[in-house]
């Protein structure tokens, strides 16, 4: 069984997100949307879009979308096959929260790394 496949998004909290939306827009040039983030399109060796997108997204520190976990981040990963994984990682005695998300946007499920991050498994909807 596949595991990751590649990363779908970063999520970050920040002192001042708006300021850091603002920074990372006008230094980096970072396309930052009203939600506070972007979403890069994928492509391939030649420039021409392929499926998939990696987000991108600076939040509020009194944001809970990382709790339980303390840390200032997220990491959202791609995976193939969600509820099959859940099952190898609850079997292997990982901490997998009860939550599984579904909506047109695809599943989602959450573990809890050794360090107490919130990692983000997602199967994106098909054809992405």
């Amino acid at each position: 069984m596949k595991r990751v496949t590649g990363i779908g998004g970063i999520f970050f909290k920040a002192n001042d997100a708006p300021a850091l939306q603002a920074w990372y827009k006008r230094h980096l040039g970072i396309d930052v949307q009203g939600w506070g983030g972007t979403a890069f399109t994928w492509a391939d060796g030649d420039g021409k879009p392929v499926a998939g997108t990696t987000v991108w997204s600076v939040g509020s520190l009194e944001s809970d979308q990382f709790a339980p976990s303390t840390a200032s981040f997220m990491i959202n990963y791609r995976v193939e096959d969600l509820h099959g994984l859940v099952k190898v990682l609850r079997e292997e005695g990982c901490k997998v929260l009860e939550k599984i998300d579904e909506s047109e946007y695809g599943k989602f499920a959450w573990v809890i790394d050794p360090e107490g991050n919130k990692v983000e498994l997602w199967q994106p909807p098909a054809g992405q």
